[in-house]
């Protein structure tokens, strides 16, 4: 699973989230064009995206992903509904989070669809 965090602490212990949830994680990518390089060098299944990384947003890679058919899902701070049109239908993890909002919204994601 690719994770795209700008925030350490916060990318840290989305890892051990995702570890303990029994998933291997690729990253984390603290920007667009790492998070991009990634997703060409590594097999990447599914993605967790923080909206926000440092003055850019993820949705590039949300379209790559998208493009090659790979689910995932958004983390934000911000609550508003539909971040971007192309996906608006992408799941949506709240930050502050704990481990079963995580666990919730990754049961939730359609893991085999965009």
């Amino acid at each position: 699973m690719l994770v795209v965090e700008d925030e350490p602490l916060i990318a840290m212990l989305m890892e051990d989230y995702l570890s303990d949830l029994g998933y291997s994680v690729i990253g984390p990518a603290r920007g667009v064009s790492q998070g991009l390089s990634l997703l060409q060098a590594e097999a990447v299944d599914f993605a967790v995206l923080d909206v926000n990384l440092a003055g850019e947003v993820s949705f590039p890679i949300a379209d790559a992903l998208a493009d090659r058919g790979i689910p995932f899902i958004f983390a934000s701070a911000n609550s508003r509904a539909c971040l971007t049109p192309r996906h608006c239908d992408a799941p949506m993890l709240g930050k502050p989070f704990a481990l079963a909002d995580l666990e919730r919204v990754l049961g939730g994601a359609d893991l085999h669809h965009v």
